[in-house]
């Protein structure tokens, strides 16, 4: 049987620099080739090259809300306006706040609370 060898600083640095390449690369992928903002997400489905490139941009159990169609309908048209929305919800009432889009951090531009119906309609949609 073959005697364990201690590590040698060689073996440390090594392991240490496959360690942070590794990181690295995976940190880069994420913040170079995910879109972080409307914006971001808009330019990525519009200049596709097919819809199953586009569907790797949807959360892993919720391909059935994108469909090709809607695909070809970005693809084919120019959008009139970008938004970016965030809901808070709470349990008598949701707010919408929009924020702006394509900037590096977030601003925001306006603060509503949702009429009723607004609000079933959102909890509904990811449903």
């Amino acid at each position: 049987m073959r005697a364990l060898r201690k590590k040698t600083q060689k073996d440390w640095i090594v392991f240490f620099v496959l360690f942070l390449f590794i990181v690295s690369g995976s940190v880069y992928y994420i913040y170079f080739f995910t879109p972080k903002n409307s914006l971001e997400l808009y330019q990525k489905l519009h200049f596709s090259d097919s819809f199953e490139q586009a569907q790797k941009l949807i959360l892993d159990g919720y391909e059935d809300y994108f469909s090709e169609e809607d695909f070809n309908y970005i693809q084919k048209h120019s959008a009139d306006s970008l938004g970016q929305f965030t809901l808070f919800e709470y349990k008598k009432k949701t707010y919408i706040i929009m924020t702006s889009p394509g900037t590096e951090r977030l601003k925001v531009l306006a603060v509503e609370a949702l009429p009723e119906d607004m609000r079933e309609f959102f909890t509904d949609l990811a449903r």
